[in-house]
């Protein structure tokens, strides 16, 4: 049983991954803006109402915890989504590291996977234009944490091309930078079988300071 610290678990990601961790027994601290937003229920689990974007609020919000789960999205439609992804990073990564969280897991962006060598999702111009601060802003987030020479222990989970709600079925393949595509060239996965590797990677850690990804 881990006590895990889950930042946006209201969200479409953030859900799945606390719907996945409370079917493992997992004690879980939901992070959220609106609390409201929560209609999960469960006996391992506590809801805090917070921001992250407020820096010095992180370190009690997640004091305690084993392991740190970042879902944290602004909202598409947000006007300040590249900003405020920044700076919600920049407190949380600062935040663990002052509670002395052993890990932190971050639901990455799959914009800056290769789909050819020296060429990245988000440079083949198939990402409409008015994504691409935020994920350019989520792939910086990667970039910080790859040069960063402390000794924090994250991974960064970028998830397929596409992700949608669908099946729990346990059957994915794993990759490090690239894309993972199938038979018909589609890169794709369930918000389900993605919670369901982020827990497997809760609790049998296997990626060190580094990126990792999924797909069928």
């Amino acid at each position: 049983m881990k006590k895990i610290a889950l930042i946006g678990a209201s969200g479409l990601v953030g859900s799945a991954i606390l719907k996945e961790s409370l079917r493992r027994s997992h004690l879980v601290t939901a992070i959220v803006r609106h609390p409201d937003k929560i209609t999960i229920k469960g006996p391992g689990l506590q809801i805090k109402q917070g921001d992250v974007l407020s820096g010095q609020s992180v370190p009690e919000l997640i004091s305690g915890a084993d392991v740190v789960i970042s879902a944290y999205n602004p909202g598409w439609a947000n006007p300040n989504i590249a900003d405020e992804t920044t700076r919600a990073y920049n407190s949380i990564i600062q935040g663990v590291k002052k509670a002395k969280v052993p890990r932190l897991l971050i639901v990455g962006g799959a914009g800056s996977l290769y789909v050819a060598p020296e060429k990245r999702l988000m440079d083949t111009g198939v990402i409409p234009e008015s994504f691409m601060p935020a994920i350019k802003a989520l792939a910086g987030v990667l970039y910080g944490l790859q040069q960063d020479g402390n000794d924090l222990d994250w991974a960064f989970f970028s998830p397929a091309g596409n992700i949608a709600p669908g099946e729990r079925t346990g059957k994915f393949r794993l990759g490090k930078d690239n894309l993972i595509v199938d038979e018909k060239g589609e890169s794709h996965i369930s918000v389900e079988d993605y919670a369901m590797a982020m827990l497997n990677e809760v609790e049998a850690p296997e990626h060190h300071r580094e990126r990792f990804t999924i797909g069928y």
